[in-house]
C-alpha cells in the first residue's frame, strides 16, 4: 500500500494542477493551495466545482490550486499544515484533522447530532455554532469559514448486517468520534489513508466503512468491494467546513474574502441537493449492494446510548458543554415542531 500510495500522491498531484492551471499569470496574482480530505472521485463533487467557479471570476488576482486527499499532506497532519502556513486552505471535518480544539469532537459525524443534512447549517447559522468555531479557531490562528452538511453516516460491509450482534468484531473504517462511540457496541474502527480503503477492502484488511451515505460509496468505488448497505445511520448529515490561516486570509482583499465565501457557499448547495437525491435514488435504483435494516426497537438501543455519550463528551470542557447544549435544545425543538422536521 505504501508503494501504491506514493505513486498516487506522485501522480496525482500533476493532475490535480492541469485543470485548475491559467495562462500567462500576472506576477501579482495570489496563489493558493487547498488540500480537501476527498479523493479525487468525490471531489469532483463535494470542492472543485467550487474552486473552478473561484478561479473563473476571480482571473489573475487569484487563483486555487486544489489537492486531493493526503496528496500533501496525510490528511491527520492537515491543521498543523495550514497553521503553519504549508497548505493555504482546506476542506475537511475538525474530527479527522485532528483539529487541536474543543470543538473538534462534533465535526465529522457526531453521533445522532442530526437527522437531516438541512440541520447542520441551521445549528451553525441559527442556533450559535459558527460564533463558538470562529472563537475556538482564532484562538489558534485559522480561520473558519463556513460549515455545511454532507451525506449520513452508513456502514457499507462485505458481510449482512441484521443486528447489533453482527457488528462485533468488525473492522471498520470511520471517523475517530464515531469510532469512539461505535466501540461500544464491538465496533473495532481503523483508521487508514482515504485512498487505500477499496485496497484494504480487496485484501480483508477491513470489513467495512461506515464513512458515508450511498452516494460516496458508488461514487469512489467503495460499493465494488461490499456487499451490503444498512439503512439504519449513525448520524443524519456529515458536517465538515472550509478554513483558511488566518494570515492569508487576512491579506485577501474584502472582495476575494467574499467571493471565497460564496464559492463555499455554492458548495454547500450543490452538496445538499446532490448528496439528497443520490442517497435516495441508489437506494431505490443501485444495483451493487443489498439493503439490511436492524429492527426499531433494536437500534433505539443506540440512539439512546448516543445520549449517554453527550453527556460523556459534555463533561470534558465547558465549550464541548455548551454545544451539547445547543446540540440538546436544537433537536428538542425539532421535535416538538412535529413534522416534516421529526416524526417517529
Amino acid at each position: 500500500m505504501t508503494t501504491r500510495r506514493k505513486f498516487i500522491t506522485t501522480a496525482g498531484a500533476g493532475l490535480a494542477a492541469a485543470p485548475l492551471a491559467t495562462p500567462a499569470l500576472a506576477q501579482s496574482t495570489i496563489k493558493w493551495r487547498m488540500q480537501t480530505y476527498a479523493g479525487s472521485a468525490l471531489a469532483e463533487h463535494v470542492v472543485k466545482p467550487a474552486v473552478d467557479m473561484f478561479n473563473k471570476i476571480a482571473g489573475d488576482r487569484m487563483q486555487i490550486e486544489l489537492f486531493y486527499a493526503d496528496q500533501l499532506v496525510p490528511t491527520g497532519e492537515l491543521f498543523r499544515a495550514m497553521q503553519r502556513g504549508t497548505i493555504d486552505a482546506v476542506q475537511s471535518d475538525d474530527d479527522s484533522m485532528a483539529s487541536p480544539t474543543d470543538v473538534t469532537v462534533f465535526g465529522g459525524y457526531f453521533p445522532f447530532a442530526s437527522r437531516y443534512s438541512l440541520d447542520v447549517p441551521v445549528l451553525f447559522n441559527q442556533y450559535g455554532l459558527n460564533e463558538i468555531w470562529d472563537e475556538e479557531y482564532s484562538k489558534v490562528g485559522v480561520k473558519h469559514i463556513s460549515a455545511g452538511a454532507w451525506d449520513p453516516c452508513h456502514f457499507a460491509t462485505k458481510d449482512p448486517i441484521n443486528s447489533l450482534a453482527d457488528l462485533k468484531g468488525k473492522r471498520i473504517f470511520t471517523f475517530p468520534t464515531a469510532g469512539r462511540f461505535l466501540t461500544q457496541f464491538g465496533v473495532v474502527p481503523v483508521t487508514l489513508p482515504w485512498e487505500d480503503i477499496e485496497v484494504a477492502m480487496q485484501t480483508g484488511e477491513l470489513d467495512g466503512v461506515a464513512w458515508s451515505g450511498i452516494t460516496e460509496d458508488y461514487t469512489v468505488g467503495w460499493a465494488d468491494v461490499t456487499n451490503y448497505f444498512l439503512t439504519n445511520n449513525i448520524s443524519g448529515a456529515w458536517a465538515g467546513s472550509f478554513f483558511a490561516n488566518m494570515d492569508r486570509w487576512n491579506e485577501l482583499p474584502e472582495d476575494l474574502q467574499t467571493l471565497f465565501r460564496v464559492c463555499c457557499d455554492q458548495s454547500h448547495y450543490y452538496r445538499q441537493w446532490w448528496y439528497w437525491g443520490g442517497e435516495a435514488s441508489l437506494r431505490v435504483d443501485g444495483t451493487k449492494m443489498e439493503l439490511t435494516t436492524i429492527p426499531d426497537e433494536e437500534w433505539a438501543t443506540v440512539e439512546a446510548a448516543a445520549q449517554t455519550f453527550w453527556d460523556e463528551i459534555a463533561a470534558e470542557s465547558e465549550t464541548k458543554a455548551k454545544v451539547v447544549a445547543i446540540i440538546k435544545k436544537y433537536n428538542a425543538d425539532m421535535q416538538k415542531a412535529g413534522r416534516p422536521y421529526r416524526y417517529g
